[in-house]
């Protein structure tokens, strides 16, 4: 079941509900915003988000890869 999950910010996120998760870190600018230059936005389904350090960020494709069995793009059965 653990591999249906992964961790972000103390909230365990079912992969499924992921649709991107940011390159680059947040820039919107404004003076007060606490996630900028340090977090990267997980967008989830529905139009919600997290907010994910470094580390959780680049963990993100490699749990989306493992949960989808390991396939990689160009990787088809198509024959």
């Amino acid at each position: 079941m653990a591999g249906y999950f992964c961790k972000i910010d103390d909230n365990h996120i079912p992969l499924h509900s992921v649709t991107w998760t940011a390159d680059v870190p947040h820039f919107c600018g404004r003076g007060d915003c606490q996630q900028e230059g340090r977090c990267y936005e997980v967008r989830l389904e529905q139009g919600e988000s997290v907010w994910a350090i470094r580390a959780e960020r680049y963990a993100m494709p490699v749990a989306l890869d493992h949960w989808q069995g390991g396939a990689t793009a160009g990787d088809d059965d198509w024959g």
